[in-house]
């Protein structure tokens, strides 16, 4: 199973990123091989639509699930429509997170929680 978390570094050591869309990097677990592979962002600076082009860009990559702080409505939608589960862990670090998730304690987004723009500054929480 291929495992996105958030992060603010490349690696597994790296601190989690609350945001989603605006994240610096994902690293993707593949918990079958027990591979790690850093992704940076490219959707980081995007003037708009960072959310919804970040989780495209997750279900081209073959992503069963999401580790994050914080998701928006809109890429919240385009997660969930590809049957992408997505989780909030306040876990410290990427290898924290993973292992919250794996222990069962991340906790199962069903409804965004934050507003659409949260990452620039603009949302609010709901």
């Amino acid at each position: 199973m291929k495992v996105a978390i958030t992060a603010q570094g490349n690696d597994v050591a790296a601190a989690t990123d609350p945001r989603f869309g605006r994240c610096q990097y994902f690293v993707i677990a593949d918990t079958e091989k027990g591979t790690f592979t850093a992704v940076a962002n490219d959707y980081l600076a995007a003037g708009g639509g960072a959310g919804v082009a970040t989780a495209q860009e997750l279900v081209n990559r073959g992503v069963e699930v999401v580790l994050t702080g914080n998701v928006g409505p809109n890429a919240l939608r385009v997660l969930q429509g590809a049957g992408i589960k997505v989780y909030s862990t306040p876990a410290s670090t990427v290898q924290a997170a993973l292992q919250q998730w794996q222990a069962g304690g991340a906790t199962p987004l069903s409804q965004a929680n934050v507003g659409s723009h949260f990452g620039m500054g603009r949302g609010g929480r709901r």
